[in-house]
């Protein structure tokens, strides 16, 4: 009966492996296929978003059309929508924490019942139980949703830079995001959830945005309402913050993470928005810890959810603890900036040599990492000498029981008031690891040995972990890192001083502080969701203390992980401080010598079809040439807009003659609608559309669809003038001119301050100053604007 099982496994091993899909399948690569983040590591496979308003003539007349009511409805939808996507995110996230905590619950019980009588055969379960999860995960991943490998972090930061990254918004994505985090983190990698789950609330943003999905059918006509990409950034905006929020119930810490880390643009209507979703996620996932708590989440009763709370521990501190404090932030920077370039390195020979082979490989690697881990996590505390439990009147108890989070783990020893010091950290999960480590009141419950010894396999785990095809977050394996080196050196303190109010979870908080600011190098938002999630205002200083060390040693050897990662993926990030190679150079070096592709107002459609299959520019100049002979340019119009129009052939014309744009009776064949791009990339092409030989001798007015008011700047500003102005304005294209021969006129701060008059209609200027002195002075100053007079200064300003 035993070689019959045994052979059919061997059948049903070969079955699965050749169902394994094969680079020879086709879709081998996440960067290969047609939903993955990129093709390449060029700059050439992205796009970017249109974050700038085109007020082209159908948006004013559709603009012109809304009345208050429409203005009063749409901020009332996107207040709407900041609470669904509170709703969405917090319950993703109760939805991955529960599963993870049970599936713990489930390896950790059966895994000790099974090694009362044989530890071999505990390790055989605790192996396939973890290989399971991992290769679900995996497997999920390579065939469903390559775009869900990795935190996402980097490619939702792009987003929110303005870059289009392709298939990271879409459903199979947050499908993908949810399941594998479920595998990759309930299987025991050094791995977080917590990147994931920005992800995934980004991706529950974005789909609201865009009114569900239409592939799945999942898709509504009445929430099909944000038709910009500055809409839809905004709504990813609050999904970002609310997956910090939901990861670590932190509201306040997941506003600042988006305002600091991911976001390019902020505005102040934007923050109470993303202040808002935050606090619906904070209400989700308090009330789903109010209802585990009563025992109806299975196991670890609390749900797993993120709180260490310290607020028992340290009651004060001395001068002489600074300087340890401060050696702790320069372990952290250290340490991190080594992690970020280990991770670059493998990563980099991860996709340029190991993930080319094909799917397969993949999930080989996943496999092979995940037996690795549970041999490492189950067999070094084997080697491990137990030790007796404290003192009977300690509140922890001791040993723990089998199957519940807690201190004091009972592994491998041979009474039963003894405990294994490194089994407490490997046999947890790693929120309940971070706990124990955090823990009061423990004064030498580790020895050096033991934290030292997972502090090297961890940090290695970590570092070779990251960057397989599973949902992957380092928040969490961070903190662990930190964690572990912070008690050290707290334990030599307490040793050195024989002081009684040191706490050496004090320490493992500021560690846990201090790596991720030398990895990650947030500051301000990390330093409030430290406080948050550990309930101990009291440390506020010494956390702000050690991370500003910290990021300023792992800023003198690289960047941040998160930038390093993206430039890895070829997502040209604009930072928010241009080179200093810039400040020497002018639009026009910029520019270079290429020749500018640009349309005549009246444009034949053969002309607009060679010049799209021609380049792969997406903005194309439109000028004009008045009866004086001077060509002016009069607007930008995009790629996507001129596809558009050669699809629906509405606008072609016999003549050559251009619209009277003065004449209120211009048809308007096309909404606004119309010229939305998909939020899945997948737009048209120029392929796609099938022109006739009498199509092509037709002619186009290109004049009511251009954007008639493009930023333009002089061909003498600085290349650093130009980048802060790129940036901060979040544009895509930007008109370099000749410096202009005369001013019409000039506006100040005083022009920019009206008062609407709902009582007579107009609009007056808000002033202090005499009417008539005002006019006087505008007079003036037009006048001296026309004949460039030296007093351009301005005589309001």
């Amino acid at each position: 009966m035993l070689s019959n099982q045994l052979q059919n496994g061997v059948e049903t091993a070969k079955l699965i492996w050749s169902r394994l899909p094969n680079a020879e399948d086709g879709s081998d690569d996440a960067e290969g296929d047609e939903d993955g983040v990129l093709r390449s590591e060029g700059f050439d496979a992205v796009e970017s978003l249109d974050y700038e308003v085109i007020e082209n003539y159908a948006y004013r007349q559709e603009q012109a059309r809304r009345g208050k009511l429409y203005v009063w409805y749409n901020v009332g939808v996107k207040w709407f929508f900041a609470l669904l996507i509170g709703i969405g995110t917090g319950l993703a996230a109760v939805l991955i924490n529960i599963s993870v905590e049970n599936f713990a619950g489930w390896k950790y019980s059966w895994t000790f019942k099974i090694i009362q009588t044989s530890y071999v055969a505990g390790f055989i379960v605790y192996t396939l139980f973890n290989l399971a999860l991992v290769f679900s995960s995996v497997y999920i991943v390579t065939q469903f949703a390559p775009a869900a490998a990795g935190s996402g972090i980097p490619e939702i930061k792009g987003y929110l830079n303005g870059i289009d990254t392709r298939g990271i918004l879409l459903f199979r994505t947050l499908i993908g995001k949810i399941s594998g985090s479920i595998g990759s983190v309930g299987g025991g990698l050094a791995l977080g959830k917590e990147g994931p789950l920005v992800h995934t609330g980004a991706c529950i943003a974005s789909l609201l945005g865009q009114g569900g999905s239409t592939k799945y059918h999942l898709s509504s006509r009445w929430l099909q309402i944000f038709k910009s990409d500055r809409d839809r950034r905004d709504l990813v905006t609050c999904g970002c913050a609310a997956g910090v929020a939901a990861a670590f119930r932190a509201p306040v810490g997941g506003v600042l993470f988006a305002l600091e880390e991911v976001t390019s643009w902020w505005r102040s209507q934007l923050m109470w928005r993303v202040f808002f979703t935050s606090a619906v996620v904070a209400v989700v996932v308090r009330t789903a810890m109010g209802w585990c708590k009563s025992g109806k989440c299975g196991h670890f009763g609390s749900g797993g959810f993120i709180i260490w709370d310290v607020s028992d521990g340290q009651e004060d501190y001395s001068f002489a603890e600074l300087l340890p404090m401060a050696i702790i932030g320069v372990i952290g920077g250290l340490l991190g900036a080594l992690f970020n370039q280990l991770t670059l390195y493998i990563t980099h020979w991860r996709r340029n040599y190991l993930h080319k082979k094909g799917n397969r490989v993949k999930i080989i690697e996943a496999c092979l990492i995940s037996v690795m881990t549970s041999v490492i996590s189950f067999g070094l505390p084997l080697f491990r000498k137990c030790s007796a439990c404290p003192d009977s009147d300690s509140s922890i108890e001791c040993p723990r029981r089998p199957g519940t989070y807690g201190n004091y783990v009972n592994f491998f020893c041979s009474n039963s008031n003894e405990y294994n010091d490194l089994a407490t950290i490997f046999f947890n999960t790693q929120d309940d690891a971070i706990r124990n480590l955090f823990s009061a009141k423990t004064i030498h419950e580790y020895s050096a040995q033991s934290l030292l010894t997972f502090l090297v396999m961890f940090y290695s785990l970590a570092v070779v972990t990251f960057g397989t095809a599973v949902p992957a977050g380092q928040f969490v394996p961070g903190i662990m890192i930190g964690s572990t080196y912070g008690r050290l050196v707290g334990m030599f303190v307490v040793k050195l001083s024989q002081k009684t109010n040191i706490e050496e979870g004090t320490y493992a908080l500021l560690g846990a502080a201090s790596f991720l600011g030398g990895s990650m190098r947030m500051t301000v938002s990390l330093c409030v969701i430290m406080v948050e999630i550990t309930n101990n205002l009291k440390l506020l200083p010494l956390i702000m203390l050690v991370l500003l060390i910290s990021k300023a040693v792992g800023d003198a050897f690289n960047e941040g992980l998160y930038e390093e990662q993206a430039r890895l993926r070829g997502i040209p990030l604009l930072e928010s401080r241009p080179k200093n190679l810039m400040r020497k150079m002018t639009a026009k070096e910029a520019c270079g010598n290429q020749k500018v592709s640009y349309f005549t107002r009246v444009v034949k459609v053969a002309d607009v079809a060679n010049i799209l299959r021609t380049n792969n520019h997406n903005g194309f100049p439109v000028v004009d040439q008045p009866r004086n002979g001077e060509t002016i340019v009069i607007g930008l119009i995009l790629r996507s807009h001129l596809l558009v129009l050669l699809q629906s052939k509405a606008d072609f014309q016999h003549s050559p003659l251009a619209v009277d744009m003065r004449s209120q009776s211009i048809p308007i064949r096309h909404n606004l609608g119309d010229f939305v791009k998909p939020v899945t990339s997948k737009g048209l092409s120029i392929n796609d559309i099938h022109l006739s030989s009498d199509d092509l001798e037709m002619y186009i007015d290109l004049a009511p669809f251009v954007n008639p008011s493009p930023y333009v700047v002089p061909e003498d500003m600085s290349l650093t003038k130009v980048y802060n102005l790129f940036r901060q304005l979040g544009l895509r294209h930007i008109f370099v001119v000749p410096r202009a021969s005369r001013v019409i006129g000039m506006i100040t701060r005083k022009d920019l301050l009206f008062e609407d008059n709902e009582d007579s209609g107009s609009v007056e200027l808000q002033s202090t100053s005499v009417r008539g002195e005002e006019r006087a002075g505008s007079r003036v100053r037009r006048r001296n604007s026309e004949v460039g007079s030296p007093l351009l200064n301005g005589l309001l300003e």
